[in-house]
């Protein structure tokens, strides 16, 4: 009780005081109560509304992308061969590998000039592609990276769900003459809408916390494309030591991604 009010309810009760005050980290006995100054500030701030707008992109996207992905590598690796076992630790290496790490990786892969990935496009006849230079392409770029990072992780939940999976389903369903993609529809996805639920639901929170894969790939670049909430959050408090108009962001990401959680579990109905 005493770690859970000091890491966490603590923080947040300060985070919302704080949200009311001018109050810089370099001047903490100079606070001063401002009512909704941060809060008006922040819905005045285009950069607030580029962030949300990116973190709302990537969450739409990541969200569902990775969750199939991981549902397939799940019923892959759940196969009875010898070779199974090496998938599952193939799939789950990169989630046990430092994000930071995996982010400098990724980020010499996307180099335009010497990356891997341009010398494969290359080999295929297609131009260099700016990937974390481009507007247009950075965000796709940390999604495409985020999804093979942490598909791994979800598909860890999703095989424990298949492994409860009475044999007898797919029996009665081989009884019945059922094809692959029907056993699949009719069996195995209703099987999972538990795990799927629970699945969606911190896929859904990790995605709206995404900040290491932006800080260390492209600062939040090119021209704010890569800045999220969180980013946002971290700026202002650590960069421009902003404590109170940082806790407003932080006030207002906490009802957001709280108002996304009710709505998934409203429409899971879990």
């Amino acid at each position: 009780m005493i770690l859970l009010f000091t890491f966490l309810i603590l923080p947040v009760g300060l985070a919302f005081v704080y949200s009311f005050m001018e109050y810089n980290m370099l001047n903490p006995d100079g606070k001063t109560f401002t009512g909704l100054n941060n809060y008006a500030r922040l819905f005045q701030d285009a950069v607030f509304f580029t962030a949300l707008k990116n973190t709302m992109y990537f969450s739409a996207v990541v969200v569902p992308l990775q969750c199939a992905v991981a549902l397939g590598l799940a019923i892959l690796v759940n196969k009875k061969v010898k070779t199974a076992v090496i998938g599952r630790v193939f799939f789950f290496s990169p989630v046990v590998t430092s994000m930071v790490v995996v982010a400098i990786l990724w980020t010499f892969l996307y180099n335009v000039d010497s990356g891997l990935i341009n010398s494969g496009l290359n080999f295929l006849g297609i131009p260099d592609q700016p990937f974390l230079l481009s507007e247009g392409q950075a965000m796709n770029s940390i999604i495409f990276m985020s999804v093979w990072q942490g598909a791994g992780f979800q598909m860890m939940i999703f095989l424990a769900g298949l492994k409860d999976v009475p044999e007898t389903l797919y029996e009665a369903a081989d009884i019945d003459g059922a094809n692959a993609f029907q056993k699949f529809w009719n069996v195995t996805l209703p099987s999972l809408k538990n795990v799927t639920g629970f699945v969606l639901m911190i896929t859904t929170i990790q995605a709206f916390r995404l900040f290491i894969q932006p800080y260390v790939m492209t600062n939040g670049g090119p021209s704010d494309s890569t800045k999220t909430l969180v980013f946002m959050l971290y700026e202002n408090g650590f960069q421009f030591r902003d404590v109170g108009y940082s806790s407003a962001i932080a006030v207002v990401f906490f009802l957001v991604v709280l108002t996304i959680s009710l709505i998934l579990k409203k429409v899971l109905k879990q």
